[in-house]
């Protein structure tokens, strides 16, 4: 106790010393009691609370330290250190109207003036005039005086409470707060005093619980945040959830030692584990042999979705073992009773499963897929046998593009395709949906199909994350990409478009897993042309688009995947964004080739490091403003009109590095075409230094804006350099 009192003193000792002067600094501790919450809600819940409070902080004047939370399924706890006791003094200054108005001719004030003052709290004879850019005008200067940290706090600090948001919130009280599960308690402290602020109709105190079985939720008292999380760990709370976090691995680690079993490492259900608990411990379990003939992905998410247990594999075969690691949230004398209660609810769990995957394999993928026309994809977009007859369409066309002559690719994709949707009416897909693809693939080989079949089904749904692992067969990349373009197609033609944060069906997420499929698994295809199939399939199967073809549709589509090609490419090759318009902005018109693109752009970026590149597009921008200015149009140009020796120069270089960079951009050469560029500034300095483009002779002016114009279109023809940005030297 001697320590923790020593503890509670140092929160309040001034930085300069243990002398006899105020603190300056004091800790703040904040906990929000409720029932228990969802272990998803947790983690953003804690960011959030440390990103208001620390807005809270710098908005009220106060400085502090560092903000730190902890939680558990119980609670919510946000700790400050260093708060600064006092808010810091601050002056506003307000521009009010011009001298001429605010004053007569005499220097009094007018109802301007009055009207002014009055609004800004300050006497009028206190504005001052002061000179501006635009003149004299009057300004009033208002003081705001620095107010105790625990007065402000005592205003402010319950809208942390309030203004928290979950993805599901309810009401339980009279006050109207809304939050995921009702507050039970408030515990603020502020320099080991409480803080007398009320939340969610709740006045807080210096009283916390400790765990709900362990001590029976015994209220309890703190004072300070070392002596919280003292006292807690006695109540059988840990509250810090890294300390919880590192225990369970420890345990983890200590069973897979004892038992010579290796973990199926986890990450999401360790965090599920960690913000399920509060005093966790682990313990091992086991399930009959026979339900090893299950497909083990089937029996990892059984133990996972339902129980959120921990699978095993055995570490000389690597294959599943029948056993399983449950992390429960009390201690208990005998934890036997614990093991075989998760072992009964896990049986029947396993059960359910392979009767299910028994009886699925009773009716073959293809007699399935006649009932998909009873199942709704979307209800502007039809069903889902509709949806996978047009992605078949679209897989073959993608399959003949990519490999041209190759039957057997095509044959595969399409075959894949048309059984791509049928789990979807299966029972363990019913029971567990992330099940979907993996199971087709499963039934697939199980109904006598060619296993590149099988595995294109197995495959069409990755990547399932935004960094997950990609398809690895070639009829699997074409088949989720196949299942994207649609999707993207079939919403974009009816309306149904990401706007800001809303994108219910995920169509960025499918857009990004087609610029990561082409790119990285290097596919050589036009992504217009199938984006032009994809919108092609959905219009013929029917569905009433809600505008014309170009404003909703081709356009929108190819910019909606620039976006993400735009964020991939920042994001994984770290590109300048003038770049990467650059590129883009000139692929528009052509053939959109996102491998070639990228390969483009990491040649231009190389190329701006270059130390005559500044200047080169200094030049460029000159010759493309002059010609976007007159919107002119290419004419021949008449060499005998030439009346400076650096216009038959600049012409000739155009005209004898023409061939050389169309033919090195067409076959992808990219450094020889920039070499080439590059190579024609002289020429292109020499012409701005010794002519007027603008001469007063319109047919001499006209002859140069053409001359110019070659050159426009001669850059243009590799990348938009009107897009580039002039770093500097």
């Amino acid at each position: 106790m001697a320590t923790q009192k020593k503890t509670g003193r140092r929160s309040t000792v001034p930085k300069k010393g243990r002398g006899t002067s105020a603190p300056t600094v004091v800790e703040l501790l904040l906990e929000i009691g409720v029932e228990e919450l969802p272990y998803q809600f947790i983690v953003p819940a804690l960011a959030s609370l440390k990103e208001s409070a620390e807005r809270l902080f710098n908005d009220q004047r106060l400085t502090f330290q560092s903000v730190r939370t902890m939680g558990t399924p119980r609670r919510l706890t946000i700790v400050v250190d260093g708060l600064a006791v006092r808010q810091t003094s601050m002056t506003k200054e307000a521009m009010g109207p011009s001298k001429a108005v605010a004053f007569d001719q005499a220097g009094r004030p007018t109802r301007a003036a009055l009207g002014f003052a009055a609004g800004q709290g300050v006497a009028v004879q206190d504005l001052q005039v002061r000179q501006t850019p635009k003149g004299e005008y009057v300004f009033a200067m208002k003081r705001e005086e620095a107010r105790p940290a625990a007065a402000v706090l005592i205003d402010t600090l319950s809208q942390l409470v309030s203004g928290l948001a979950f993805p599901k919130a309810m009401k339980w009280n009279e006050t109207g707060v809304r939050f995921a599960r009702p507050v039970r308690w408030v515990a603020a402290l502020l320099g080991g005093s409480v803080l007398p602020i009320e939340a969610a109709g709740i006045k807080a105190s210096n009283q916390t619980k400790g765990h709900r079985v362990l001590s029976g939720g015994k209220w309890v008292s703190v004072r300070d945040a070392a002596s919280y999380i003292s006292t807690l760990e006695r109540q059988g709370v840990i509250v810090d959830p890294q300390r919880r976090r590192k225990l369970i691995e420890e345990q983890i680690a200590a069973i897979c030692r004892k038992t010579g079993l290796q973990l199926n490492e986890d990450e999401s259900l360790l965090d599920q584990a960690v913000y399920s608990t509060e005093q966790p411990i682990s313990v091992i379990g086991s399930f009959r042999d026979i339900y090893l003939d299950v497909p083990e992905e089937i029996l990892i998410t059984s133990m996972k979705e339902h129980q959120g247990f921990f699978s095993l594999r055995r570490k000389n075969t690597g294959k599943l073992a029948a056993h399983f690691i449950a992390v429960a949230n009390n201690r208990v004398k005998d934890m036997a009773l614990i093991r075989e209660g998760n072992e009964r609810v896990l049986a029947a769990r396993l059960a359910d499963a392979k009767f299910f995957f028994d009886e699925d394999r009773k009716v073959r993928l293809e007699e399935r897929t006649k009932k998909l026309g009873g199942v709704t994809f979307h209800q502007k977009l039809g069903t889902m046998e509709q949806k996978q007859a047009r992605v078949k369409k679209l897989a073959g066309d993608i399959a003949a593009h990519v490999s041209s002559g190759q039957d057997e690719l095509q044959q595969i994709c399409e075959r894949a395709a048309s059984l791509s949707k049928a789990d979807l009416v299966t029972g363990i897909v019913g029971e567990f949906p992330e099940l979907q693809g993996m199971m087709g693939g499963e039934y697939a080989l199980h109904d006598g199909e060619s296993p590149a079949v099988a595995q294109a089904i197995r495959e069409q749904y990755l990547p399932k994350a935004i960094e997950g692992e990609l398809p690895k067969t070639l009829a699997g990349q074409i088949l989720s990409l196949a299942d994207r373009l649609d999707a993207i197609a079939a919403f974009f033609h009816v309306g149904i478009v990401p706007t800001g944060s809303e994108d219910p069906f995920a169509l960025r997420r499918h857009a990004t897993a087609i610029v990561r499929i082409v790119i990285e698994g290097n596919l050589r295809i036009n992504l217009e042309t199938c984006i032009d199939h994809a919108m092609d399939i959905v219009t013929k199967d029917g569905f009433k688009g809600v505008s014309d073809r170009e404003q909703h549709g081709f356009r929108r589509i190819v910019e909606f995947m620039f976006e993400r090609v735009r964020h991939y490419v920042r994001i994984v090759h770290a590109l300048r964004d003038d770049v990467i318009e650059a590129v883009l902005k000139s692929a528009h018109d052509n053939a959109i080739d996102l491998v070639d693109l990228i390969e483009k752009m990491k040649t231009l970026e190389a190329a701006t490091r270059r130390p005559e590149f500044d200047s080169l597009i200094v030049g460029f921008k000159r010759a493309h403003r002059l010609v976007e200015k007159e919107q002119w149009e290419r004419r021949p140009v008449d060499a005998a009109m030439f009346q400076h020796p650096s216009e038959s120069t600049l012409h000739k270089a155009v005209e004898s590095e023409r061939g050389r960079i169309e033919t090195s951009v067409n076959t992808g050469e990219y450094s020889r075409a920039l070499d080439a560029l590059v190579g024609l500034k002289p020429d292109v300095d020499a012409f701005f230094e010794a002519v007027m483009v603008n001469a007063e002779d319109k047919a001499i002016r006209s002859n140069r804006l053409s001359l110019l114009k070659e050159v426009d279109e001669l850059f243009m023809s590799f990348a938009d350099f009107s897009q580039i940005v002039v770093q500097g030297r």
